[in-house]
């Protein structure tokens, strides 16, 4: 455990080093952030009781979807990684007395959370003093939060599951290119990213919420905006829980797999 802790301090110290990317992120992300709730605004305006969420809800969901998107988005891939699968540098993966899987998913983990906690504060602090309705509301209670942090945290883990498998895929195909275009508007999609799962219609959005998708961003940020709530919070979590065991318990079998079959040419 001792060499994985290692690995995700050195990872995280290493990931604050783009302090110059973080800004041009934040800057990017509060702009798309103001221009996705100014279009809300507009369709609001015409008839806001045509809508399954509250206009504050909503913004309170995109402040904290910007806030925290290098946690859940799966464009946010590691080409290093994808690099030392295609190049054979595999093999010096394989040398460390390290397992590969735990090894990868410790680095994205520690990837990720670096650059969340360089641009989420910025967001927060400014989109919390916001004026009504733009700015971002705080929970309705200790509970809620509560709720929110531990599924935002079941939902991070989902993310790395997935992208994970991602990486393990690439040992099959010659460039993973294709692999990373579909699984990223796959996510998109599904998981809420481009438009929150309540705006779907009731028979379609019943399917979406029972996918791995659903399980990233999608619960932790309806449990902070207010929208999901009393035992919804209880299938919720369990849903999250299901997915990051099947993702995780997936990845180590294919992981298995791959590395047996492995071929590194060269020398």
């Amino acid at each position: 455990m001792n060499k994985y802790l290692s690995f995700f301090r050195l990872r995280f110290i290493y990931g604050f080093q783009y302090r110059a990317a973080a800004l041009a992120g934040i800057m990017t992300q509060f702009t798309w952030g103001a221009l996705e709730i100014l279009m809300f605004k507009a369709f609001y305006n015409a008839d806001a009781k045509a809508f399954p969420m509250t206009f504050s809800a909503l913004v309170s969901y995109v402040w904290m979807q910007q806030a925290f998107l290098a946690l859940f988005m799966t464009w946010i891939l590691e080409n290093e990684i994808f690099d030392i699968i295609t190049n054979g540098n595999i093999a010096y993966e394989l040398c460390r007395p390290v397992d590969v899987y735990n090894m990868w998913f410790t680095r994205s983990m520690a990837n990720r959370l670096s650059k969340a906690l360089l641009r989420s504060m910025p967001i927060l602090l400014f989109a919390v003093f916001l004026p009504a309705p733009y700015g971002l509301r705080l929970p309705d209670n200790g509970k809620t939060f509560s709720w929110f942090l531990l599924t935002m945290v079941l939902g991070f883990l989902t993310v790395i599951a997935y992208c994970m498998l991602l990486y393990i895929i690439n040992f099959y195909t010659i460039s993973p290119m294709g692999i990373r275009m579909v699984s990223v508007a796959v996510v998109e999609f599904f998981s809420g990213a481009v438009i929150p799962l309540p705006f779907f219609p009731k028979g379609i959005r019943e399917i979406f919420e029972i996918l791995p998708f659903a399980s990233m961003q999608n619960v932790p940020l309806r449990i902070y905006s207010g929208d999901i709530s009393g035992t919804g919070l209880y299938r919720a979590a369990g849903l999250q829980i299901f997915w990051v065991i099947l993702l995780i318990v997936a990845g180590k079998i294919l992981m298995t797999k791959a590395l047996k079959k492995v071929v590194v040419q060269g020398g």
